[in-house]
């Protein structure tokens, strides 16, 4: 943990993001890796996890204790299905909820069945393990043995260091508007077994049930899907080290980035640092059409008043 509060800036030539998802000097990738997501007892811990969280029912409307009454044939069809390539992941059922900091605004939420949460969180047990060798020091949430805490731990002991200034930015729409094939092209880096791959593919694609009707879903992941945190973490990485390369400091939890210089900034040059991150930010999340700009854009001064980047018309933080 150590290092990833400390973290210094890199300053490289930059390269194709998608290059960043693979190891220096690596020479394989994973090639058999399904027959560890459906393994018995893999799915048994998926399904412990997936009861620990709780969660509303799906689509289906199947509860937690509607599947926990039949467990075992549940986890068994699931096994199956899986080995023998017939599972096909349900439409999550879509509900709209209260955006934080947005009164009267909300933000669509996608829960999938109880079945399909048990194959997801299999699916990530296995991930995780592969990806986080290759995730960015600087990048927080949804990572075992990583808090809030902890980053707001490393933006304290950069602002300590020097470094006044700080760009608090969101991306917008991000569940919504992530691009299948950039993200399936950065999972390829790592995974070599399709069988995974259209595993995932099938997730991204079952579409969204609400009010009685189905959509099909050609972008974006669900926001409540179990697999969804990690997937947003690998598309996120290019865009964590291409900054840190670029000589940015990087703080970033889920969505939320926070970036500073990597030197003390001089009285009377806000607006130019600000200016200088918020494009690097923004010609970083384009390149490769991996990401959507950000939405919002703050630069904080330590102990004063954030001031808002006049590229955004509203400001939710206030």
């Amino acid at each position: 943990m150590e290092s990833s509060l400390c973290e210094k800036p890199e300053r490289h030539v930059s390269r194709k993001l998608s290059d960043h998802l693979t190891f220096e000097g690596q020479n394989q990738k994973v090639h058999s890796l399904v027959d560890k997501v459906y393994s018995r007892e893999n799915l048994k811990l998926a399904w412990e996890r997936v009861r620990a969280n709780r969660g509303a029912s799906g689509a289906d409307r199947v509860t937690i204790g509607d599947f926990e009454a039949n467990l075992d044939r549940n986890l068994e069809r699931l096994h199956r299905e899986l080995r023998e390539q017939t599972y096909q992941p349900q439409a999550v059922r879509r509900l709209e909820i209260p955006k934080r900091g947005a009164p009267g605004k909300t933000r669509p939420l996608g829960i999938p069945s109880v079945y399909d949460r048990v194959c997801q969180q299999a699916l990530a047990n296995r991930l995780e393990p592969i990806f986080e060798k290759v995730f960015d020091p600087s990048s927080f949430g949804y990572r075992k043995g990583r808090k809030t805490a902890d980053a707001l731990t490393k933006i304290w002991r950069e602002v300590e260091a020097g470094n006044e200034w700080i760009v608090d930015a969101d991306l917008k729409d991000y569940f919504g508007s992530v691009d299948h094939e950039k993200l399936m092209t950065l999972i390829g880096k790592q995974i070599a077994d399709s069988r995974v791959l259209i595993l995932i593919q099938q997730m991204l694609k079952a579409g969204y049930k609400d009010k009685g009707r189905l959509y099909e879903t050609p972008r974006g992941t669900p926001q409540g899907g179990v697999v969804s945190p990690l997937l947003s973490n690998i598309l996120l990485t290019p865009f964590d080290k291409e900054m840190r390369h670029k000589g940015y400091q990087l703080t970033r939890w889920a969505v939320i980035i926070a970036a500073g210089e990597a030197y003390t900034i001089a009285h009377g040059r806000a607006f130019l640092w600000s200016e200088q991150g918020y494009q690097a930010a923004r010609l970083i999340c384009r390149a490769d059409g991996l990401l959507t700009p950000p939405s919002t854009l703050l630069a904080i001064r330590a102990g004063y008043r954030p001031v808002l980047h006049p590229d955004i018309e509203e400001n939710p933080h206030f």
